[in-house]
């Protein structure tokens, strides 16, 4: 999730472009007061009306496709292809200030996990205007999953998702990534450092000597952000939720293991716990947790989903939304 930012200048950008698509995407775009959010619909064949899930992205400046600039992976462009391809129109989006929607964000500052859960309600309600489309499902990968339970109240789509999402607290799973992080990466002093901010975030207070080492994580512009993020616990909000839901972590996953799942599924009587064995958390197959075999998948657009992950997701909306 997070810690991850501190790790992205190990990895080269990748040359290989994404192979050609099997589906074509409709361009989306949705207006709001502070500018235009723009996304992708993945439509099945046919003719429609058909279940729809709006498919968040994780974590920092992680776009509709599920890449970043060093960090191109195309997992949830995969996903989004692939459950159209199984009847369920998806779509993708680049959150407020990322990507074709960045202008939408004047100052990095101003962001909030609410202002998310905000565009997810925002999205929800444009969808339900469409004829094509029937129930709404909402599936959140890492850091989305938390933005959707935040939503939930307000959006009141028909069945939720979280992929390799938190069930505790996002400070308490960063403080574990960090660390975890080798101490290559990330030396004894700066983890010391990293701790402490932790620490003075949870309390809602900013800090403003940040090591410049660590800017990219806890710059003084994202610390609100983080402030806010922190005060929510998954696994409290998910109880509140009244429709199906599904629980997907993968056993090979270094950002957010399959314990964070049962924690969700213990809260929410009913759910249902998916662990794919040697699933990582972009959903590709990975044989171990070692990073030096995990990281370069992560700039990977070739490496395809693990072969278990569609049939989970489309099996689970197709029972949980129906079809057309």
């Amino acid at each position: 999730m997070l810690a991850l930012t501190l790790l992205a200048a190990t990895l080269p950008p990748s040359i290989l472009e994404a192979p050609s698509p099997r589906l074509v995407g409709e361009a989306v775009s949705l207006e709001t007061p502070t500018g235009m959010l723009y996304g992708t619909i993945d439509l099945p064949s046919g003719r429609g009306p058909w279940p729809v899930v709006l498919l968040h992205p994780g974590s920092g400046p992680t776009d509709r496709d599920g890449n970043q600039t060093l960090l191109r992976n195309n997992s949830l462009k995969m996903l989004g292809r692939a459950l159209a391809a199984r009847g369920i129109a998806v779509v993708r989006i680049d959150k407020r200030g990322v990507a074709a929607s960045r202008k939408a964000l004047a100052k990095e500052e101003d962001i909030r996990l609410d202002t998310y859960a905000a565009d997810v309600t925002a999205w929800v309600g444009f969808l339900r205007k469409d004829p094509r489309f029937t129930k709404i499902g909402f599936a959140g990968h890492s850091e989305g999953g938390l933005i959707g339970l935040v939503a939930a109240k307000d959006a009141k789509f028909d069945a939720y998702i979280s992929l390799c999402g938190p069930g505790r607290p996002l400070a308490e799973i960063l403080r574990e990534q960090l660390k975890n992080t080798p101490r290559a990466n990330l030396p004894q002093t700066l983890l010391d450092s990293s701790l402490s901010i932790l620490s003075e975030l949870e309390a809602g207070r900013t800090v403003k000597d940040v090591p410049p080492l660590l800017g990219g994580l806890f710059h003084p512009s994202v610390q609100p952000y983080l402030i806010s993020a922190f005060r929510y616990d998954p696994a409290t909000l998910v109880k509140g939720f009244p429709g199906p839901v599904l629980v997907v972590n993968g056993t090979t996953d270094i950002q957010v293991p399959p314990a964070d799942g049962e924690r969700l599924t213990q809260a929410r009587p009913g759910s249902i716990h998916r662990v794919i064995p040697e699933m990582n958390h972009l959903f590709k197959r990975v044989p171990t947790t070692d990073r030096a075999t995990q990281l370069p998948v992560y700039g990977d657009p070739y490496v395809p989903l693990h072969p278990e992950l569609v049939g989970e997701v489309a099996g689970f909306l197709k029972s949980a939304l129906g079809t057309k």
